[in-house]
């Protein structure tokens, strides 16, 4: 990381301790990046993987990322701010990535909610248990009556 840059984790630890003076959020091409006082200090919020400053395309999501901290008042200078400039990373790969990765976590949620079901049935005290072989005989019935239907459909 830069020497001249601060991290999340940093931030984090210096909200916790009441140590941050100040933040500023600075408009800039392609979006906004905050500016953090703290002692006689002022550093930028760095980017995780790049090291680079942060740069927040939405102002909701900055706002929303420094109240999640607990830094709920900051001072906002947009000159520089152009929407249309900076950098654009277009990533559909990882696009196609994020969605499957939703859908297995609504999924594993779904599934997870059904087993959880299942057993508080089967644990009631209530719950009627039937023996293996009724429930083969009865589906030997069921496939059978399948069959003769299936045969009869086909003209047999």
């Amino acid at each position: 990381m830069s020497a001249e840059t601060i991290d999340h984790t940093t931030l984090t630890r210096l909200v916790e301790a009441q140590a941050v003076r100040a933040a500023h959020v600075i408009g800039q091409p392609g979006g906004w990046s905050i500016v953090v006082k703290y002692g006689m200090t002022e550093r930028p919020l760095a980017a995780t993987r790049s090291r680079e400053v942060r740069v927040f395309k939405k102002f909701e999501t900055l706002v929303g990322y420094l109240k999640d901290l607990g830094v709920s008042s900051f001072d906002v200078n947009a000159a520089d701010y152009d929407p249309a400039g900076g950098k654009t990373v277009a990533r559909p790969d990882q696009s196609a990535a994020l969605k499957r990765a939703h859908e297995a976590a609504a999924h594993d949620k779904w599934f997870r909610a059904q087993v959880a079901e299942a057993v508080a049935e089967a644990d009631a005290p209530g719950a009627e248990w039937i023996p293996h072989e009724v429930v083969k005989a009865d589906m030997a019935k069921q496939r059978a009556a399948l069959q003769k239907r299936i045969a009869k459909a086909a003209g047999k």
